[in-house]
């Protein structure tokens, strides 16, 4: 008895084999049950229809990203978002009505920023989870921060985000009727609430700006290598293309914010080295806490001498991807530096816009013309490739060493070059 029992020990899975098997096909481990959810968008103004379903595409992708799937996408034009429930009151009773017939669906995600009490308002009609477009980007944040100083970034913007949004929360605490022993209680819990937050806002602060010192030091230990970074808009093939020009293993996938955490690899074309850094990728409408607290993760960014933006060239709207990044870009005062336009991804722009029967030599015309316009439009060398399969990255190659070069005898004018 005493061997049967020290063997299950060293071997705990051996008699648990059909444990998993729930009268179906063998599973590993728990399976994570895909939340099913409604996505409601106001299109404000004089904003084009189709701007509003370009967002709403790209709020179904972080849906998915974050687990969900969408089962149905509610739309109303007005001149604002209405103060209680975003939309007027008879779109909130339709989205009420789908939401009761349909009892699978678990949640209901905004695509503009809610308030506190929008936010309860939402919850006591719908009586499903209601996120915002915040609330869904930091969740994702949350599930993809591998490092210290990720979980510190998203901890301090979900704080952040947070502090505003206490009404509510402590409504069962509330006195109505008045009189003696009735007043107080709900207000002095929301004030304790509001300094707890504070405080640990205070706290996560001090412990990014440690952090921010050690890889300030990590920083100037790496010598005076050139510093190239990616950046580019969300999913655009930044990490695909890191492994491809560092031949790496950086962490890639189909998803929106894959790379949180700015990974920083020494490459060496022929014998010139430098220093490649792959960062996280841009959105529009990404909340302000979220850029404020990753401007640290940015450094990289702001302290590079060359900039790779990369670029979806299959995406509709690419040129807006480009005005998002652009615009961060700015904030970080790191527009004005040299700057490589990479189009990535011009495999399957070719198979969304070209006709199986157009000539080779037409399809080459129009991309040249593409090209050329882009160049003109941007003021800044391009070239387009396919990081996925390796399309274009000889001609990156060279590009990119010529630029570098340039870079080097910049900073080093006098020295014997080995390149």
């Amino acid at each position: 008895m005493n061997v049967v029992c020290i063997f299950a020990i060293t071997n705990p899975f051996l008699f648990m084999s059909n444990d998993w098997n729930l009268g179906e096909k063998k599973r590993k481990g728990i399976v994570k049950e895909v939340e099913k959810a409604v996505l409601v968008s106001v299109i404000i103004g004089n904003q084009a229809p189709e701007k509003a379903f370009e967002y709403l595409d790209e709020l179904e992708f972080l849906a998915m990203t974050a687990g969900a799937k969408t089962v149905k996408r509610f739309t109303q034009k007005l001149p604002h978002p209405e103060s209680r429930y975003y939309v007027r009151k008879g779109k909130m009773l339709e989205i009420k009505e789908y939401i009761e017939n349909h009892e699978d669906i678990t949640l209901a995600i905004f695509d503009d920023d809610l308030s506190g009490k929008q936010v309860s308002l939402l919850e006591e009609e719908f009586k499903v989870k209601i996120l915002d477009r915040s609330n869904l980007i930091l969740d994702i944040f949350a599930g993809r921060a591998q490092t210290a100083q990720a979980k510190a970034q998203v901890e301090l913007a979900q704080m952040q985000y947070m502090l505003p949004r206490l009404r509510g929360l402590w409504t069962h605490l509330e006195r109505q009727r008045g009189g003696i022993g009735m007043r107080g209680p709900g207000e002095t819990e929301i004030e304790t609430d509001r300094r707890i937050i504070r405080d640990k806002i205070s706290v996560l602060k001090k412990k990014l700006a440690k952090i921010d010192l050690q890889n300030a030091t990590r920083r100037k230990q790496r010598g005076q290598l050139i510093r190239v970074s990616l950046v580019g808009y969300t999913n655009v093939g930044k990490s695909t293309l890191m492994n491809t020009l560092s031949k790496s293993d950086v962490f890639a996938e189909n998803k929106l914010f894959a790379t949180l955490d700015t990974t920083v690899r020494k490459v060496v074309f022929g014998t010139m080295p430098f220093l490649l850094s792959d960062t996280v990728g841009f959105i529009r409408k990404l909340p302000h806490h979220l850029v404020e607290s990753f401007k640290s993760t940015l450094d990289e960014v702001r302290e590079s001498d060359v900039i790779l933006h990369v670029v979806d060239i299959a995406h509709p709207q690419y040129e807006d991807h480009i005005k998002a990044v652009n615009r961060t870009l700015q904030s970080l005062d790191a527009l004005e530096k040299p700057t490589l336009y990479i189009f990535n991804k011009i495999d399957a722009y070719r198979h969304k816009n070209y006709d199986d029967l157009l000539e080779d030599e037409t399809k080459q015309e129009i991309e040249k013309e593409l090209k050329e316009n882009l160049e003109n439009n941007l003021k800044q060398p391009n070239i387009f490739i396919s990081a996925l399969n390796k399309e274009g990255i000889p001609e990156l190659r060279s590009k990119l060493t010529k630029i570098i070069q340039k870079e080097y005898e910049k900073r080093y004018p006098y020295q014997a070059k080995t390149w």
